[in-house]
């Protein structure tokens, strides 16, 4: 039992530190900035930031959300990607054990983090993080088990191709793009974690949910069709639903076929 609490307390620890260095990928990535150098700095004043007032989720709440040197307010998403990705690393330690697959899992929520977020500020979903994800994601599958290099590849094409289908109908249906290929990505992404299963599920969970969304906020709006949404941010929740319940809600349908 101890043992047990002192895993999930490492796990919650380590998915802060991660959380915070999401947060400087999120920032960064799309403005071409590298992740590394230089040190963080507040995105008002340009001060520094000081080690104590960099601790993940804590220094938030000691400087009560604003910035030491200017008083600037800090922004709410950086406690908020912080805490999401400890919760979700104790989520894969929970789900999954001390296995390789709860570090691939992990990683896996990384990256659907980091796309969601950048998608939803940007609309954009980055092939420096798509592209090698999907490279990864094939390359751990001899390592973690549950999928399978075999599955993995027909998800990640399966992915691909699924979107590029429904990209191209749209456009001979409206003549408009209305899907870029970030998406494209970013579901084989999901399919070279997941496998094919996974992809039609987690495509399914990101339809629903972004359907959802869209048609209240074209009630509310009345933009129409015309309304852009963040489908990243769809996929990466389609995805983590996927992750978690995806075995037992696909054992559940198969039984009932």
């Amino acid at each position: 039992m101890l043992l047990h609490v002192l895993l999930a307390v490492y796990a919650a620890v380590t998915g802060l530190i991660l959380g915070s260095y999401l947060n400087v990928v999120i920032y960064r990535l799309p403005r071409r900035v590298s992740t590394v150098t230089p040190r963080s700095r507040c995105t008002a004043c340009g001060a520094p930031i000081r080690a104590r007032d960099n601790l993940p989720l804590v220094s938030f709440l000691l400087l009560r959300g604003r910035c030491r040197s200017c008083g600037a307010p800090i922004a709410w998403r950086y406690p908020l990607i912080e805490a999401l990705t400890a919760l979700l690393f104790v989520a894969c330690l929970e789900r999954f054990g001390l296995t390789p697959r709860a570090a691939a899992a992990a990683l896996f929520c990384c990256l659907m983090v980091a796309l969601a977020a950048i998608d939803i500020e940007h609309m954009i979903l980055p092939d420096r993080l798509t592209l090698p994800g999907i490279v990864v994601g094939l390359l751990l599958q001899p390592w973690i088990g549950g999928v399978g290099l075999r599955a993995a590849l027909l998800g990640a094409l399966l992915g691909a191709s699924l979107l590029l289908a429904l990209a191209g109908a749209w456009y001979l249906l409206r003549r408009e793009e209305g899907m870029g290929l970030g998406d494209v990505k970013m579901l084989a992404l999901i399919g070279a974690f997941l496998g094919w299963k996974g992809v039609l599920l987690s495509l399914f969970f990101a339809a629903f949910w972004g359907a959802a969304v869209g048609l209240a906020l074209m009630r509310g709006s009345g933009a129409g069709l015309k309304t852009k949404l963040p489908f990243g941010a769809f996929l990466a929740l389609g995805g983590v639903l996927t992750l978690f319940a995806g075995d037992p809600l696909i054992a559940a349908y198969l039984r009932l076929l």
